[in-house]
Order: C-alpha cells, then structure tokens, then sequence
C-alpha cells in the first residue's frame, strides 16, 4: 500500500526506514489514523519523521504525492467567512480577568476538543463573547480577542498568542538553515571574551608583542618574552521564555541557543527556562515540565553575584501575571509576584540585560505596560546581531 510514496520519501532525502513503514500500515490497519486523510497525515508524519527540521520536506513530498485527493477542510467556508469580517464589530469585549485565569487553566488537548465540540453546534456567527467561536471577545477560539492563549480560527495574526492556526496547512518552519545568523550571534557573543582574567600561574604562553618589543630594542637580537595565561572567567545564566507568544519568534530563539550553547567563551552557562515572567521555579527545559525544574531560590542562592544574567523575552502579558501574586513564590515572606523575583535577580546580579525578539506593542494597553514596566528595571535590547553585540557591551561594564 502506497510502496510509490515510500520511494518517494527516501528520494527526497527522508530516511524512512521498513521497520517504520510497517509500523505506519500497523496503525492505518488498526484505524489509528480514524479514517480521515488529516489523521491520515498527522499519523504519517508522527511515525516516519524522525526529527521537527524535515517537517517542511515531509509536507512538500506528501503534497506532492497526495495532490489529486481533495483536502477536507478542518474549519467551514460559512465560519470563516462570518470570521473574515474585523470591522463589522465596534463595540469590543473588555479585559476579563477572571475568564483569563480560566482559560490559562486549559491545556492545549482542552481546547482542541472544545473547538471540536463549538464547531459541531455553532449554526451562527458570534462576537466578543467568551464560549463560541467568534472575534475580540475573550473566547479561546477566534481572532483578533483577548484570550492569553487559544487558536486562532480566521483573521490575520496580532498578538501571537495562539498555540496553532486552525485550517492551516503550512507548519514551522524547523530548516537547519540558520547557520548564518548562528555564526552572527557567536561572533557577537565574544566580545565577553574581554573580561577573561589572566590567572595567578608561571609565565608559560608566548607573549609576541612583547617579545618583538625586546627583541627591537636589542637591535635584533632575538629576546623570547612570555606571560601568564589567560584563562576564560565569564560565567552566563540565560533565561528564556519558552511557549505562548515566543512560539512565534522560536527560530531566532534557536538560533541565540546554539550560538549560545556552541560558544566556548564560558567558563560556565546555566540555562533555565520560564513562561511569560520568572515565578517560584525554573525549568531545565522549554517544555516547562515540573519534574524538571528547581526553585528560583534556589539558582539565587547557588548562583554566585559574578554571573552574567541574559533574560530572553517578549515582555508582554497580562498585569496580573507580573503584579497580581501570579505563579508566586509560595512562601509567606518571599516574592509575591513576577516583578518582586525580577527584583531579586536585579538586587543579585549587577551585570544584567534582557533580550527582546519583539518590537514594543502598539495595540490593548496591557501587553505594552508590562513591556515598559520591565525595560525600566533591566536595560532592553533587540534580539538582533546589533542589539546582542549592544548588550554584550553593556554587560561589560563596570
């Protein structure tokens, strides 16, 4: 069954193995794709693609191969076009705190059933509300809303909040075609190089300025000159965001990791991760899972003042999730919120700056009060080749 499209993997450089192919009829014949071409694709792709960088590959051949059958398409016509319509709606929905904390507390498998669920009952189109399927209401499903996260069903990107576009058929792009602006970030990311300390042992490495000085003024005479090592004292601690809205920006976020991660500019480089804002614990990785994460006390208290602090973020968020005792820090004395552990690390480490893949919001009014709030406590760069080489020299400073 479908032997050509195998070939057709493995000619386009996919390394399709039969054992994996077997598994794929295994769970065609099993039903697990639930006889559906979409579940038919997302089975094909969960079982034959070993790795989120051939994704854009995968879909080229599949398309390819699969052209002539018609695409049922996950959204509706009529939906789309009643969700196609920005300005027919002028009385928009209020920031709605409570429904965002409700929303926050769905999980993406949450939403993707109750979009399923809306779409099976929605016969009519709806605006600004917080259940249905509709625009600028607090609605985890729509576009152009207040939602802190949801998918976005219509419309054009704004706030790069949805987790995923419901109907699209291009998926990230995770090319390993980076290489340029990885070689870019590296050569920024040496000028840390400057605060290497030379340490206290024997003169053993060449000195050639010094030793063309002497030799000079013995009127050629051959005068070998040495000096003590230089040794590398940078220590860095990156903090990232990871989900959310920094999904968007999450191949420039790559490539400021492997530059990062490749560099051998650092004596040491702790990395951690966060979502939106630093709360009551970090995580040792971007999927934020609890098993793999350790107090923020703790990296304060283990983490010596001489460190160099990166915070890589967007910023922006809802004021209660800086302010508002949100994720805290779970002891009666400690932090209470976002902004009072930004402090902590602001009061520790002098050397600090924060990265920003985003411009400043220029729409709502409160994704851009936090913006600003945390630019006035940690000096803010753009997430470019000049704003990290601006930030390396603020980190410098004495």
């Amino acid at each position: 069954m479908f032997v050509d499209f195998l070939y057709l993997l493995r000619k386009n450089g996919l390394n399709v193995s039969l054992t994996e192919w077997m598994t794929l009829m295994e769970g065609l014949k099993k039903g697990l794709h639930g006889s559906s071409f979409s579940g038919f694709y997302e089975l094909c792709r969960c079982l034959l693609v070993k790795s989120e960088a051939d994704f854009d590959n995968f879909d080229r051949t599949f398309l390819a191969y699969f052209k002539d059958v018609p695409f049922q398409q996950e959204v509706s016509q009529e939906l789309l076009d009643w969700l196609d319509r920005p300005d027919v709606l002028t009385d928009y929905a209020a920031w709605d705190e409570e429904q965002a904390l409700k929303n926050l507390g769905f999980s993406e498998e949450d939403i993707e059933k109750m979009l399923r669920e809306r779409m099976q009952e929605q016969t009519e189109e709806h605006n600004g509300g917080s259940y249905w399927v509709g625009t600028h209401g607090m609605s985890t499903f729509g576009n152009s809303g207040n939602s802190p996260n949801g998918i976005r069903v219509g419309g054009e990107s704004m706030h790069h909040r949805a987790f995923r576009v419901a109907g699209e058929r291009k998926y990230r792009d995770f090319r390993r075609d980076n290489t340029l602006d990885t070689r870019q970030f590296q050569v920024a990311l040496r000028r840390l190089r400057q605060y290497s300390g030379l340490v206290d042992l024997p003169p053993t490495e060449f000195d050639v300025d010094n030793t063309i000085q002497d030799t000079a003024n013995h009127g050629g005479l051959l005068k070998v000159r040495y000096k003590r090592p230089r040794e590398n004292t940078v220590k860095v601690l990156l903090l990232m965001d990871s989900g959310g809205s920094m999904d968007y920006y999450a191949q420039m976020c790559s490539a400021l990791f492997q530059a990062v991660s490749k560099s051998g500019h650092f004596k040491d480089l702790q990395v951690f991760y966060f979502h939106n804002c630093v709360y009551g614990r970090l995580y040792r990785d971007p999927y934020l899972r609890s098993a793999n994460s350790v107090p923020t006390q703790w990296v304060l208290d283990n983490l010596s003042a001489e460190y160099k602090v990166i915070f890589v973020g967007d910023a922006q968020m809802a004021p209660y999730e800086l302010r508002g005792g949100y994720y805290g820090g779970g002891q009666e004395d400690g932090p209470k919120c976002g902004m009072d552990w930004l402090l902590r690390f602001k009061g520790k480490y002098k050397n600090t700056v924060w990265l920003n893949p985003s411009h400043r919001p220029n729409w709502g009014q409160w994704w851009c009060q936090t913006y600003d709030e945390i630019s006035r406590v940690f000096p803010m760069f753009p997430l470019t080749v000049e704003g990290l080489e601006e930030s390396m020299k603020k980190l410098l400073s004495r």
